[in-house]
């Protein structure tokens, strides 16, 4: 087994539990590095919401690929195996699921135990510099620690996103060297930066619930909803990074613009029609203080800059048009992208190995007879909210299954 994540300690676990025996290289210290900082270091281990169906939506065009990973072990097993493992879990709002005790460390607690019991030998510290291949057949692995010989591979070196915790794209090398077809990288679950500045003055204001929408040209091409967060730079949070992925397609064609909604539920008109009645019957009222009813305050404050509306005029000498202009903020504040913040903050890679060259039922390559597919590096990635952990259980635990099981 080659990588030290999610999906490879998972792959290592399930075949040393089968009997094989197993080695887990690594060439970081310790395991799990990057599942750490999962979940803002909560861990969100998988979503528990969704029908086999419509969680397989939740991929995308190629999501099928995953139907029979996902069948072998979906969220219902993922819960099971870390519970019967002493893991207490709770589910939070949109199926998000995490350890009750919100610590990441547990979650990788369970994962090193269970790496323990089947007898797996982890070699850490070791960084693979070639996969040598004898006739079609991966043979052994040329590492810092000399060479290592085995009968089969995992491959889960994971993406290219956060490279700090040693995620650099070296399997993608790897493979390409074997023949493998690597799909545009690209960060995906990134937070997007916005070119105006006064978007630093918002840094910290999160609304819990917006529409966000990506537009090119005058054609809106893409959408999501959730909560946002405002940064220094631009927009994090789930609506800004599980559009990101698509804002990085549509930046490479041209300009991209976003659009939010910061109060979906309503419609304009009822928007409008709830504000005359708050003016109504407190012509008195500052406008910046009704406005501070719909958003925070220093949104509001912005919100009326932007209008040319001066906070401190009273609701009963705002004019129609004004109260329109304000109307048309609220539910489609513009701004314009610049860029993401790359792979460094980025959650997950977009792109990886061809699909078609994997086997569904096996993670097996199609190039390569005694090699096993695993996690992030494979052409799949899904939304925040447990999607991605639960792709690298899945594929880990099939690659596992399969290995062993050959």
């Amino acid at each position: 087994m080659i990588g030290g994540g999610p999906a490879g300690m998972m792959a290592a676990g399930r075949a040393a539990e089968l009997g094989a025996r197993v080695a887990l290289v690594e060439k970081n210290g310790s395991l799990g590095r990057k599942l750490l900082l999962t979940g803002n270091g909560r861990c969100n281990l998988t979503q528990a919401e969704l029908d086999l169906p419509s969680l397989i939506e939740k991929y995308g065009k190629s999501g099928k690929f995953l139907f029979p990973a996902l069948h072998l072990f979906g969220p219902g097993q993922v819960m099971e195996f870390f519970e019967a493992r002493g893991l207490k879990l709770k589910v939070e709002k949109g199926g998000k699921v995490f350890p009750k005790s919100d610590n990441a460390r547990d979650v990788l607690a369970v994962l090193l135990k269970y790496l323990s019991a089947g007898g797996v030998k982890i070699i850490s510290e070791c960084e693979v510099f070639r996969v040598q291949s004898i006739s079609g057949r991966t043979d052994s692995l040329i590492t810092g620690q000399g060479k290592i010989s085995a009968q089969k591979f995992v491959l889960a070196t994971g993406g290219k996103s956060y490279p700090q915790t040693g995620s650099d794209g070296a399997g993608f090398r790897f493979l390409k060297e074997f023949g493998h077809s690597i799909t545009k990288l690209r960060p995906a679950l990134a937070p997007i930066r916005l070119k105006e500045k006064w978007v630093a003055g918002l840094e910290g204001i999160s609304p819990e619930n917006v529409e966000l929408s990506a537009w090119q040209g005058n054609k809106r091409v893409a959408g999501s909803s959730g909560g946002l967060m405002f940064t220094r730079l631009g927009l994090s949070g789930p609506a800004a990074l599980d559009l990101s992925g698509r804002v990085g397609e549509l930046l490479e064609k041209g300009g991209v613009r976003l659009e939010i909604d910061f109060l979906p539920g309503v419609s304009a008109a009822e928007l409008e029609k709830k504000m005359l009645s708050i003016f109504r019957a407190g012509q008195n009222k500052l406008v910046r203080n009704v406005i501070g009813c719909f958003v925070p305050s220093r949104l509001a404050e912005l919100v009326l800059g932007l209008a040319g509306i001066d906070g401190d005029k009273r609701v009963n000498i705002v004019s129609r048009e004004e109260r329109e202009e304000l109307v048309e903020l609220l539910k489609k504040f513009g701004v314009t992208v610049s860029g993401l913040t790359g792979f460094e903050r980025a959650m997950v890679t977009s792109g990886g190995v061809s699909l078609k060259e994997i086997d569904p039922n096996t993670m097996n390559s199609r190039l390569v007879e005694n090699l096993f597919l695993a996690g992030e590096i494979i052409d799949l990635n899904g939304p925040s909210g447990g999607y991605n952990l639960q792709l690298c259980w899945s594929t880990g635990y099939m690659a596992g299954n399969s290995a062993a099981a050959q």
